[in-house]
Formats: structure tokens, C-alpha cells, sequence
């Protein structure tokens, strides 16, 4: 049996005609590629070892430093004992002088046992103007004053005029009556007295009558 000959130009044909496997194309390459230059830090100079100069102003540094954490230790340390100390002082001035009053709450208090009993009222009486006399020395001696009130011109700096009466008795401006008294220390205002103060009264319909009158009488 004889084999079919093979017509080579047909398969040469028919390999011509099968398209080709596209091929990736290379990207173009960057503008200014060939002038990137790659260094290898493996291989990279070591940097050079500071000079003596360099190493005098670490020291420096390090030195300025230590001394600025150093200080502000000892400034926060500083604050907190100052904040304890004024602390201190201040229970210390406040148990002083709540000690010195305590004597006259005790003559309060013997004074109000001894009223529930007492027979004599004018007895009683003495107690209690004895426990404002301790007052007034204790007050004294912390520089603690009492305003000028009843009787005295109205003054705005230390007393607080709550009312006005009209009347002819006292002078205009002048203090009647003290509703609460007004202290000072040391010169210094410590509470303003509430005080009535007088004002002119109008003139009343009698003493209209009588003016006119009179000055009727005048003219005759």
C-alpha cells in the first residue's frame, strides 16, 4: 500500500495563516532613566566619627540637660511644700482663733442654763452684757472694729441705707436705727452696716395753712 504524500505547501500555507501568540511588549522606559543611580547601602561609606567639637557640645548638651531636669524636680518639689505649708498655716490661724472664742461660747452656754432657773432677770442680764464685753476684747485684739451707727451721718462707704424714714426729728442723712452692724479689721471693711437713714418730711397740710397764715398776717 502506498502512504498519501504530504502537499508541504499546503502546510506551509496553513502555518502562515496561524496567528502568531501576541507577545508582551516592554514598557518604554522613563525619561531620564539612565540617570538614576542606585547605591547598595551594604556597601555604603561608613559616616564619619565626630570630631572633638562635636563630642564637647553632646557633653554640653547632656550636661544643661541633666541640670534642667535636676531643677525642675526641685521646683515641683518646692510647690507641694509650699502648698502644705499654706495649708498648715491656715488651720493653724483658723484653730487660733476659733480657741480664742471658745470662752465665750461657754459663757453662752452657762448663761443660758443658769436663765431657765434664774429668778432674778437683771442677773442674767449682766451675763450676757459680760459675754459681749469678752467679745469686744477678743475683737480688739484681731483688729476688729465696730461701725459708727446710730446717730451718726450716713457714710455709703461703710454702711448700706436699707431705708428712708421721713421725719423732722433727726436731721436729713442722719442714722436712726441700725437694723445690723457693720465691722471693720484693720481699717479694711470687713461687713457695711445696714442702717434707716432720715429724709426731710413733707410739709403737712396744718403747717401749709399756718405758713400761709403767717405770711398773710405779714403782708397786712
Amino acid at each position: 500500500m502506498n502512504e498519501p504524500e504530504v502537499n508541504e505547501s499546503a502546510e506551509a500555507s496553513v502555518e502562515e495563516s496561524t496567528p502568531s501568540e501576541p507577545t508582551s511588549a516592554a514598557p518604554p522606559a522613563a525619561e531620564g532613566a539612565d540617570d538614576v543611580v542606585f547605591i547598595d547601602a551594604s556597601t555604603a561609606p561608613p559616616p564619619p566619627p565626630p570630631t572633638d567639637t562635636e563630642l564637647a557640645l553632646q557633653e554640653e548638651r547632656d550636661k544643661y540637660r541633666d541640670q534642667l531636669l535636676r531643677k525642675a524636680a526641685d521646683f515641683d518639689n518646692y510647690r507641694k511644700r509650699a502648698r502644705r505649708d499654706l495649708e498648715e498655716e491656715k488651720r493653724r490661724t483658723r484653730d487660733n482663733t476659733i480657741r480664742e472664742f471658745l470662752p465665750l461660747i461657754d459663757n453662752l452656754h452657762r448663761a443660758l442654763a443658769a436663765s431657765s432657773t434664774a429668778t432674778d432677770v437683771q442677773a442674767v442680764v449682766e451675763g450676757v452684757h459680760m459675754v459681749v464685753r469678752g467679745f469686744d476684747d477678743i475683737a480688739s485684739r484681731f483688729g476688729l472694729e465696730r461701725v459708727p451707727g446710730v446717730g451718726q451721718a450716713f457714710d455709703p462707704n461703710v454702711h448700706d441705707a436699707i431705708q428712708q424714714t421721713p421725719t423732722n426729728d433727726h436731721p436729713p442723712g442722719t442714722i436712726m436705727s441700725e437694723v445690723q452692724s457693720g465691722y471693720t479689721v484693720e481699717g479694711r471693711l470687713l461687713r457695711a452696716a445696714m442702717v434707716v437713714v432720715a429724709m426731710a418730711a413733707p410739709a403737712t397740710e396744718e403747717a401749709e395753712t399756718a405758713s400761709e397764715a403767717d405770711a398773710s398776717q405779714s403782708e397786712e
